[in-house]
Order: structure tokens, then C-alpha cells, then sequence
């Protein structure tokens, strides 16, 4: 995580308005010893994650020795630090921390929370200690008046949640997640309804028969907001080329087209500049055709293999004998999610799952000339 980002979510006036709100509640809490409990000599070099646990850990040292005790604090605390977003999330920390022998307080202590700063990350340990009884509940807040707890529902049990610990179970057998996305799919909030189309994406990377069985059943009666879940829960399987994945959005796997004038900028680009390149794609059928249009860059690693990399392009529909033109550039400026390499690279061409021709070029790095 930059720098600059958990700086910015971990600025020190905002500690020290917590601090001050905690021990308005609790007499016992020494907010000034607690702040310099929180900058210790190691806070600097803390990476975000780390600093919200090392405030957990000072929460358990300042407030009462008590669970629940200490539990009411921060409830209490919560709804008068809701603008400080991220820094609440120690207080869903401090449950999953020390509230997993303490169901019956600790549940509605996270419902509570969830509007202010999502407790996805805490109800992962609670389906790990007790997945039917976790999963009971999960099903009931699915039903919650508040969209936030909903969403809880769903994200919190996603199996690859980022960020999140594993649910290794989840991932061999995804059958306890259903029934709370059977009461998600047709949710009125966006928000939750994303939740549901990414918790699908996630089980469709180690389970796409489940993924296909339940959207083909959700299809025949869906909705526009039901389809918008359905195609980006489909996004991974699409750009994988399944065939029962593009059926379902009505493309056909193979399509019957000719991809001409693969045309790259130039045969090298620098890091930290872009590449681009155009072509085109003619119809060979007698009928129209739906496409789905991706590029892939193979990019160079660390052992001098090519890795590939599938980017959305664009769904179009072509007519027979029609030429459809594309032009697109791929950027590469420094991220945090991607390490360069320098050397050969390559940038081909998927439509309808179906790989086309590739073209080859030299990344550049400023340290290698």
C-alpha cells in the first residue's frame, strides 16, 4: 500500500479525536498514554494493515480488561467517529481478536459496526470456528433492513476475499454461500448487489460448474439489475474463453471472423510510456455474430518466461462481411499490483475465448539503456 495512502487514512489528528472520544466514555482510558503507545518508534515503517492492528493492540491494553467492557466502549464510540472511515476498523479487529469465545456479544457488535466501516475481515475467523452456525447467521443478516449488514453477508464469506484471511473450505466446496446469494440476487442496493456478482466471480475461479448452474437458473427470468450481476460475475470465465460462460451472454465460443492489420505503435516501449496498437476484425459468417474482444499482453518475468495478462476491450456485435476497426493503447507506468521486467513481451489477440495472432516487443527500463 503507497505510502502516502495510509498516511493519509491514519492521520494523526484523527487518532488522537478517537482517543479523546474513548476516554470521554471510559474515565480509565489514558488517551495520552494510548497515543504514545500507538507512535512508537515503529509506527513509520508499519504497512497499513499493521497499523491497524497495532492500534488494536493498544485499544486492548487501555481499555477495560473486561470483553464486553471494553466491547461497550467501542460501540458506544463508533457512531461518533463514523466520518473517520478506515480507523474503525480496529474496533471490527478488536472482535475478531478477542471476541471469538464471545458469540452472543460479539455478533451484534459487528451488525453495529458494519454501516461505519465494513466488518468483512472480522466474520471470516467466526465461519472458520463454526461454519453452519457463522453461515446461520449470515443467512439472517442476507435479510437485514440495512444494506450494509447485507453486503456483510455476502463479502464476508467470499473465498477469495483480497486482503482477507482464506476460507479454504469455501473454496473446495462453496455450497454454504448459495442460499445467502439466493437472497441477494435481486437485492434493490448496487452496492450489495456488486458483492453478490464478486463473491460469484471468486467461486467461479475454483468452481465455474457451480457458477454456470446457478446463473443459467438465474437467467431465464433476470432483470436488467439480475443480468449486470450475472455478466460481471461471468468476467473471469469469459476472459478464460468458457465456452458455457459466453453461451450464457449469448456469444458464440470460436467465432467465425479473420483478425487483420495486428499494428503495434512501435517494437519497444520504454517503462513508464504507453505502447499502442490497432486492428481489425472481419465477419466470415452469413449471420450476425456477438463478440467479445480482449487483448493479452504476455508479460516478461522474473525467469525470462511470458506470463499472459487478459485486458477487456469490447463487446460488439458484427454483421456479415462487416469490418470492425479497434485501436487501443497499454500502459506502462509503475503499480503497485505489477513488477516489470525488460526484454521480449508479446500482445495477442482473444474474441469469443478464441486466441489470435501475436505481436512481439522489447520493454525498455531505464537501468538497462
Amino acid at each position: 500500500m503507497p505510502d502516502a495512502l495510509k498516511d493519509t487514512l491514519y492521520q494523526r489528528p484523527l487518532v488522537e479525536d478517537m482517543a479523546a472520544v474513548l476516554g470521554s466514555i471510559e474515565p480509565s482510558f489514558a488517551a495520552d498514554a494510548f497515543l504514545r503507545q500507538v507512535y512508537d518508534d515503529g509506527w513509520e515503517g508499519r504497512a497499513l494493515k499493521e497499523r491497524m492492528r497495532h492500534i488494536t493492540l493498544a485499544l486492548r491494553d487501555h481499555l477495560p480488561p473486561d470483553y464486553r467492557a471494553a466491547l461497550a466502549v467501542l460501540t458506544q464510540a463508533a457512531p461518533r467517529l463514523n466520518r473517520h472511515g478506515f480507523l474503525l476498523l480496529s474496533f471490527c479487529d478488536f472482535v475478531e481478536q478477542y471476541g471469538l469465545d464471545d458469540w452472543d456479544a460479539s455478533l451484534p457488535a459487528l451488525e453495529l459496526l458494519t454501516p461505519l466501516m465494513s466488518a468483512e475481515f472480522a466474520v471470516r475467523p467466526f465461519i472458520v470456528r463454526d461454519t453452519p452456525r457463522m453461515m446461520a447467521q449470515m443467512l439472517v443478516w442476507s435479510r437485514h433492513e440495512n444494506e450494509h449488514v447485507r453486503r456483510l453477508s455476502s463479502e464476508g464469506c467470499r473465498p477469495r476475499l483480497p486482503w482477507a484471511m482464506a476460507l479454504p473450505d469455501f473454496k473446495r466446496d462453496p455450497s454454504p454461500i448459495l442460499p445467502v446469494l439466493e437472497n441477494l440476487k435481486d437485492d434493490p442496493s448496487e452496492f450489495v448487489r456488486r458483492s453478490v456478482a464478486n463473491n460469484l466471480n471468486d467461486i467461479a475461479k475454483d468452481n465455474p460448474e457451480v457458477v454456470i448452474d446457478v446463473l443459467r437458473r438465474w437467467n431465464a427470468d433476470a432483470s436488467p439489475e439480475r443480468g449486470w450481476i450475472i455478466r460481471r460475475a461471468l468476467r473471469t470465465l469469459v476472459k478464460a474463453g468458457h465456452n458455457e460462460a459466453l453461451a450464457l451472454l449469448g456469444f458464440d465460443g470460436g467465432a467465425a471472423v479473420s483478425v487483420k492489420n495486428l499494428t503495434l505503435s512501435a517494437d519497444s516501449v520504454r517503462f513508464g510510456d504507453a505502447l499502442a496498437f490497432s486492428f481489425e476484425v472481419e465477419s466470415l459468417a452469413d449471420e450476425p455474430q456477438k463478440l467479445v474482444v480482449d487483448y493479452v499482453v504476455h508479460f516478461q518475468k522474473a525467469n525470462g518466461a511470458l506470463a499472459p495478462k487478459v485486458f477487456k476491450l469490447a463487446q460488439r456485435s458484427i454483421q456479415p462481411g462487416e469490418t470492425l476497426r479497434f485501436q487501443k493503447q497499454v500502459s506502462f507506468r509503475p503499480i503497485s499490483t505489477r513488477v516489470y521486467y525488460p526484454g521480449e513481451h508479446a500482445l495477442s489477440l482473444k474474441i469469443n475465448g478464441q486466441m489470435y495472432e501475436d505481436k512481439r516487443f522489447t520493454l525498455v527500463m531505464d537501468d538497462a539503456g
